[in-house]
């Protein structure tokens, strides 16, 4: 593996920390039944949204990250894949957490356009790490 794929690996295992810790903070939310949380269906269910995706997306960079140093590419388009792959467990929960930031805001706000771009910096590192090993 690559120093700057190992480096990039060893960031991403450091966010594990700041999931576990928005796993807390979304249980305590539930726990101590605080309003404009559980009775908000809308930002109830983007902040869960914003959690799940954060951990899966950060388990699939690092599974990528495994990949990247066989594909047939220069430290350039590396670069690129790598960037393109971390981007997402970023991008995503960050727009389904900051569209509905106000404990009274019943519909998202024009920060949701963060998770497209999330899903469209997913779809590009995957097809270009994916083309980039056959």
């Amino acid at each position: 593996m690559s120093s700057a794929t190992q480096t990039t690996a060893a960031i991403l295992l450091i966010t594990v920390s700041t999931i576990a810790f928005g796993g807390l903070s979304l249980l305590m939310q539930l726990v101590r039944r605080i309003p404009g949380y559980l009775d908000n269906p809308v930002r109830r269910a983007l902040w869960t949204a914003g959690h799940a995706h954060a951990g899966v997306l950060v388990l699939f960079a690092l599974v990528a990250l495994l990949y990247l140093d066989r594909a047939d590419y220069g430290d350039g388009l590396l670069t690129l894949v790598r960037v393109l792959l971390v981007a997402p467990p970023i991008l995503m929960p960050l727009g389904f957490f900051l569209s509905v930031v106000r404990p009274s805001d019943t519909r998202p706000n024009k920060l949701i356009w963060l998770v497209g771009v999330g899903g469209l910096s997913l779809t590009a590192g995957t097809l270009l790490l994916g083309f980039g090993l056959l």
